[in-house]
């Protein structure tokens, strides 16, 4: 059995993914072998090629992949062939028609759920749920801020947060993305393209600002969190879209109004067996009930890997992305 993957022998732009044909091997122990009928495109595909996330070269490329068990390594009991699956990491590679993967990695995939919508779920919904309800304990009546509102995680977020009753403010770049952001339930939106964040959300809150902020942009927006989370209030950086945040003095909390800050990953969230069930459970429960709704705003042949890249870090996406083999 042969695969196509993804490769990359140095850090660098779209231009230094490589994609290679060889054989597959079966499926070691605890392992399954996959084939993937979609594969997710997420930012932080864009910070392992990059290196900002440092990794071993060469290395394969992605996290996030749903698709159909093919074959089964011995000692697994949980899964046989036909199984529909699906799988956010934390092991690189999902760039690949098929590939092999510790079935301890692996979440079933209910039959309401197609592979497509997995992979432009999996990851990114489950961002949201850690991220929410065990992260920042959002509450309803909160205010809370949502960077890059119309992005992947971005609209999950807005519908995760209306849905608790939260009150969203949302930033986005276009009048076209505000409007997916509104759709998705976000009550007030800060076209930064025209104006300044912070004032922004300072004027809707009543001066007081926001009570938590949910920062996948970094660098860019460092300032605009700090100014815009009020007093004791948490600012949740969890991405890097657009560089690290680097070189903090900690006595700006205290200064912005002793706030708190915290650098979450997925993988600390969703490392006990029991956390990784019951949050997937929690995710397509929301999805299959219609409380989430998860925008595919463009899909590019697999092979198209590094036009998707340019793509995303350029802005030009909406919602999820997602590759197909």
């Amino acid at each position: 059995m042969q695969t196509t993957r993804a490769v990359f022998r140095q850090f660098g732009g779209p231009e230094v993914i490589e994609w290679i044909t060889d054989d597959l091997p079966a499926p070691g122990p605890g392992e399954v072998t996959i084939e993937h009928g979609a594969v997710g495109l997420n930012f932080i595909d864009t910070y392992h090629r990059r290196g900002i996330y440092p990794v071993d070269l060469p290395s394969g490329l992605g996290l996030e992949a749903a698709g159909r068990i093919l074959a089964v390594g011995e000692g697994v009991d949980e899964y046989r062939e036909g199984d529909r699956v699906a799988t956010f990491g934390p092991l690189l590679g999902a760039y690949a028609t098929r590939r092999n993967v510790g079935a301890a990695h692996l979440f079933r995939l209910p039959d309401t759920i197609d592979d497509r919508t997995a992979a432009a779920a999996i990851l990114k919904a489950c961002t949201a749920e850690f991220l929410i309800e065990r992260c920042a304990r959002v509450e309803a009546g909160q205010d809370v801020l949502v960077h890059a509102a119309a992005g992947g995680v971005g609209l999950l977020l807005c519908q995760w947060l209306k849905h608790i009753g939260a009150r969203v403010i949302g930033t986005v770049s276009t009048e076209e993305k505000a409007a997916a952001a509104r759709g998705a339930g976000a009550d007030e939106i800060v076209l930064y393209s025209r104006e300044d964040i912070a004032p922004r959300v300072r004027e809707l809150t009543g001066g007081n600002g926001v009570r938590v902020t949910f920062d996948g942009i970094g660098r860019a927006t460092w300032e605009a969190s700090l100014d815009s989370t009020g007093r004791r209030g948490l600012l949740v950086n969890y991405g890097n879209a657009d560089a690290p945040v680097e070189g903090v003095n900690l006595g700006i909390l205290a200064r912005k109004g002793s706030l708190y800050n915290t650098r979450p990953t997925l993988f600390d969230y969703y490392a006990d067996p029991d956390e990784r069930a019951a949050g997937a459970a929690r995710v397509w429960d929301l999805i299959a009930r219609d409380v989430l709704s998860v925008t595919i705003g463009q899909t590019y042949a697999l092979a198209d890997a590094a036009q998707a890249h340019r793509d995303l870090q350029d802005r030009k996406t909406t919602g999820s992305t997602v590759l197909i083999p």
